[in-house]
């Protein structure tokens, strides 16, 4: 009797246990129940995207924002991975990030390998080269070596100048790299994403601009293909942009650039 009395006196214990468990999950709730989806970015693209040294290695931005807003418009948490732009595609298809949100244009090209939501900004291209290099148009690149970012627009743009203007075309990981490329004398000039060229040309005033055209495409978010979050997503973006939150996004970041 004493034995089976010590035999429920656990069995009690363990449901009591199970119970109390239960019921510090259901009082948890909130984002411990929501599903953690990963975005890829390559934080080197102010004001889309970069490292607030700051708060040590927090990424902000416009990406950054759009995509806090999307996920939480559709009751997912959000993580944020960094790694160099020309590995992102590939990131995304080998499932270690979930999307992409870097101010990647929504090519022909890439759309064969992923989908893209809505555009949400359309960019342009600038020639960056030192002040006083007489640089003022494409055709003025005729013999000189031209930096660009790996795996971006900017870079198939140049390869397609280079088809009709004799100038050589070098990619780098990230954009910083690439101004000092310029600076040091290595790059004579570069092409860089309008916006993110006007950051740096504040900062480093030994350099000049110059636009030259539209950017193909426009900055949309990738996802894998036929994704489901794709028509989620989609939904929440032209939400954003028809209450104007896409564009109270990209004023505020503008602004403080």
């Amino acid at each position: 009797m004493k034995k089976q009395w010590i035999l429920l006196s656990a069995l009690l214990v363990l449901i009591a246990g199970f119970l109390a468990a239960c019921g510090s999950s259901e009082e948890a709730g909130g984002d411990n129940d929501k599903k953690t989806l990963v975005m890829g970015t390559s934080a080197d693209y102010p004001p889309f995207e970069y490292i607030d040294t700051a708060q040590g290695d927090e990424i902000i931005g416009i990406d950054a924002d759009i995509a806090k807003a999307v996920t939480e418009k559709l009751g997912y948490n959000l993580e944020i991975k960094d790694m160099d732009f020309g590995g992102l595609i590939q990131a995304l298809n080998s499932e270690q990030v979930d999307f992409v949100a870097s101010a990647m244009s929504a090519t022909d090209e890439r759309k064969e390998n992923v989908d893209f939501t809505e555009i949400y900004y359309t960019s342009k291209h600038m020639i960056i080269s030192k002040e006083g290099s007489g640089i003022e148009t494409a055709e003025d690149l005729e013999g000189k070596t031209v930096g660009v970012q790996l795996g971006s627009i900017q870079e198939t743009k140049a390869n397609d100048l280079a088809e009709g203007i004799d100038m050589k075309v070098e990619s780098r990981n990230r954009i910083p790299e690439i101004i000092q490329e310029i600076k040091a004398g290595r790059f004579e000039a570069a092409i860089i994403e309008d916006t993110v060229a006007q950051g740096f040309l504040e900062k480093e005033k030994d350099l000049a601009g110059v636009t030259i055209e539209d950017a193909d495409g426009g900055y949309a978010i990738a996802l894998p293909k036929g994704s489901e979050l794709t028509e989620e997503f989609n939904k929440a973006l032209q939400e954003m942009i028809d209450n104007g939150e896409i564009e109270d996004i990209i004023t505020k970041w503008f602004s403080e650039q």
